[in-house]
């Protein structure tokens, strides 16, 4: 154990770059900006320890004060993660999901550089009932194709979502394999769908037994949920949805426009 300490304060010091003491940069967060460059950039993976308060003080001569706020740094910004007795780790970062952009889960990890997929858990056709039928603004008894799906990034499951969709605008959508294509790209190519805009409500929960089983997260761990009605421009809805995200992997982040602030 002795040497491995000793072969990781090497590499600590082999790695560090000067800081700047004279700037308006604090200098925590210079070194906290030095260790999320190295695990942005795949010099420090998921799992690996970072370096104790102690030998990062010694490393980039400062005090243990200021290498405890560059570690609290990372943390918070869920790059690191601390196990008592044990020390430090490097986490993937949580992704963020913008609520002011809609966009596919397919498209926005293709977009992240990641490669999505998904797991079919059920396709079907039901009869609205209540509640889904006021929302997409039905008649009793129409039918509607029921979607589950259990998404995937790299193969690491992401989120669960469960979708409605009225096949009264578009038929013949229920006989499409949606475990291999996309919802959006097929409404948008095949039936011509042009999105105006979604109404969608967020919530924080504990997660099912289900939802810990097939997200592979701890038992009742939190979820993000956003529960979403997609309409046409037209405002015709097209899509009941909840989604339940990995609290572990996302956060819900909002711009907001500045002249809402007084």
């Amino acid at each position: 154990m002795a040497k491995n300490n000793f072969s990781r304060r090497q590499h600590e010091q082999s790695a560090v770059q000067p800081l700047d003491k004279n700037g308006f940069i604090p200098l925590y967060y210079q070194i906290q900006r030095a260790l999320m460059e190295r695990i942005q950039s795949g010099e420090l993976s998921e799992g690996d320890p970072l370096a104790s308060e102690e030998e990062l003080s010694r490393a980039y001569q400062v005090s243990r004060m200021t290498a405890r706020q560059a570690l609290h740094g990372l943390k918070t910004n869920g790059y690191a993660y601390s196990e008592k007795g044990r020390g430090t780790f490097v986490s993937r970062p949580k992704l963020e999901k913008n609520i002011l952009h809609l966009q596919g889960f397919t498209e926005d990890m293709r977009r992240r550089g990641m490669k999505p997929s998904s797991q079919l858990l059920e396709q079907s056709v039901v009869m609205g009932m209540g509640d889904l039928m006021e929302k997409l603004k039905l008649d009793e008894g129409e039918k509607v194709m029921r979607l589950r799906r259990l998404r995937l990034a790299d193969g690491i499951p992401m989120a669960l979502e469960d979708s409605h969709v009225p096949l009264r605008h578009f038929p013949g959508l229920d006989r499409i394999d949606f475990g291999k294509h996309s919802l959006y790209h097929t409404l948008r190519e095949r039936y011509g769908v042009r999105v105006g805009y979604a109404d969608e409500t967020i919530e924080a929960f504990p997660a099912t037994r289900e939802e810990s089983e097939l997200l592979t997260i701890p038992r009742k761990a939190s979820v993000l949920s956003i529960s979403r009605i997609i309409l046409t421009a037209q405002e015709t809805p097209i899509e009941a949805a909840v989604s339940r995200y990995r609290g572990d992997r996302y956060r819900a982040s909002i711009r907001v426009p500045v002249t809402t602030i007084e």
